[in-house]
């Protein structure tokens, strides 16, 4: 799948307008400039147009799908990209989410944590984790309820080849600034009742291209953006 039909300008002015969001929210909300980063939600999109977004200096591309990510890998190569899974982990396919990306962003399940553990190939540095919160409690949502995760936390972080560095979490489409901030905040304030000197858990990815301002309005370190980026996708 390769989504939409967009021109590499449009893509750059794209790219550049969110941004531009990301700045100017930081400074409305009296965040540090440069404190939020950008993750470019690239699943169902085609290499070119990563490519393209890659030209104009993002590095950093978020994928669901581990078959259709490696694919890309192999397409695009080059030590400056750098891969996040962000979809939800399955059993069989932890090796090559191990073998194969940069970070993970939805880790929830400790069986799966000691197989990524298990796999990280020992030529590489320790996978970059965060773990996935459901702050509301959604039905079949992934993600831990927020009393489970300290425990969660304790346990990954006893597993060398992780690097646990924070928390994510994917709330439900809301409208209005007060209720699309309300679990951003949540995640905000279980970050930091369970954060230690120890494991200060700094990274909060949370925000998409719908609610970006209300997550970094509540503290987001990273947001994850994709239409606003490649225009609609077809899958």
């Amino acid at each position: 799948m390769t989504g939409a039909s967009i021109a590499p300008s449009e893509i750059r002015a794209r790219l550049a307008a969110v941004q531009t969001r990301i700045r100017t929210a930081e400074a409305s909300y009296g965040r540090a400039p440069g404190s939020v980063g950008l993750l470019a939600v690239s699943k169902w999109q085609a290499p070119d147009k990563i490519r393209t977004a890659l030209a104009a200096g993002q590095a950093a591309f978020g994928e669901s799908y581990v078959q259709e990510a490696t694919g890309k890998m192999d397409i695009l190569g080059g030590p400056e990209l750098q891969w996040h899974f962000i979809g939800r982990i399955q059993g069989n396919k932890t090796r090559h989410i191990a073998e194969h990306f940069d970070w993970v962003h939805s880790l929830c399940d400790l069986k799966h944590a000691r197989r990524l553990n298990e796999q990280r190939p020992a030529g590489l540095p320790p996978l970059t984790v965060c773990v996935q919160v459901n702050p509301d409690g959604e039905p079949g949502k992934a993600g831990l309820a927020p009393a489970q995760v300290a425990d969660f936390v304790a346990a990954c972080a006893e597993l060398p080849q992780l690097k646990l560095v924070g928390l994510m979490a994917l709330p439900a489409p809301m409208e209005g600034e007060i209720p699309k901030r309300r679990p951003f905040r949540a995640l905000r304030l279980l970050r930091d009742r369970i954060a230690t000197p120890e494991l200060p858990l700094p990274m909060l990815s949370m925000g998409m291209s719908a609610d970006l301002e209300a997550a970094i309005a509540e503290g987001a370190t990273l947001v994850r953006v994709g239409t606003a980026i490649f225009g609609p996708r077809t899958g």
